[in-house]
């Protein structure tokens, strides 16, 4: 079921609605990141000097200019950690459209699903980003200090928590807020190891930008399919 899910989110890229939202999300999380990288290039040449004087070397120029372009690169690395806030901060705004789109093609015998308000959408999208940045930033220094083994456990974290949001805002569209809680209850390891398969690659650079959105279709699709 779930690998079908996520098959049947892929094959849907001919969609022309779904590519709308496909651009959407990307150009969405495209604008985040770079106002992350602006807070950090920000940063740097505040705190940095243009010269620094180096013994036996004497007066060394443009380190506030070396610093910023290696906060670029700096910057792609830290995406691999804050994919998956930039994935839950913007969820709502593009959640709709992208379920519309599945429905539309695979479900189209189901009435229109109520569209939640701007407002709504925005603060229930914000409620966990603060958390989600936390936390990966925690996975990060994980990650440098455990050779690698706080990425796993940073996937099953952040796999737990876009679950848990993705399939409840794409339930309550559908369902009053109790059944859509027991819902997600009931199948809680299920949506556990999809969240977990998307976390995954979220935090690939590149083909980050592209996975909440897929991650919206895929769960749309499980929802469908556990309640037929």
């Amino acid at each position: 079921m779930i690998l079908g899910a996520i098959a049947a989110a892929f094959g849907q890229w001919s969609d022309p609605k779904f590519r709308r939202a496909l651009w959407f999300g990307l150009a969405l999380a495209i604008a985040l990141l770079f106002a992350m990288y602006a807070a950090v290039l920000m940063v740097v040449q505040i705190f940095t000097p243009d010269a620094l004087t180096l013994l036996w070397v004497g007066e060394v120029h443009g380190i506030a200019t070396l610093l910023s372009f290696a906060s670029l690169a700096f910057m792609l690395v830290l995406s691999i950690f804050l994919m998956v806030p930039v994935a839950s901060a913007f969820t709502g705004l593009f959640l709709d459209d992208v379920a519309d789109a599945v429905e539309a093609r695979h479900y189209a015998q189901l009435p229109q699903a109520p569209r939640a308000p701007f407002l709504t959408s925005l603060v229930n999208s914000l409620r966990y980003f603060g958390v989600l940045v936390a936390l990966n930033l925690l996975g990060m220094v994980l990650f440098i200090f455990s050779g690698g083994l706080g990425m796993i456990a940073l996937w099953l974290i952040n796999g737990y928590l876009l679950s848990r949001e993705y399939f409840t805002m794409i339930a309550l569209r559908r369902l009053p807020p109790q059944a859509a809680h027991a819902m997600r209850r009931d199948n809680r390891f299920r949506l556990w190891t999809t969240g977990v398969l998307m976390a995954v690659p979220l935090s690939i650079p590149v083909v980050n930008l592209f996975m909440p959105v897929v991650a919206a279709a895929t769960f749309t699709h499980l929802y469908h399919r556990l309640r037929a």
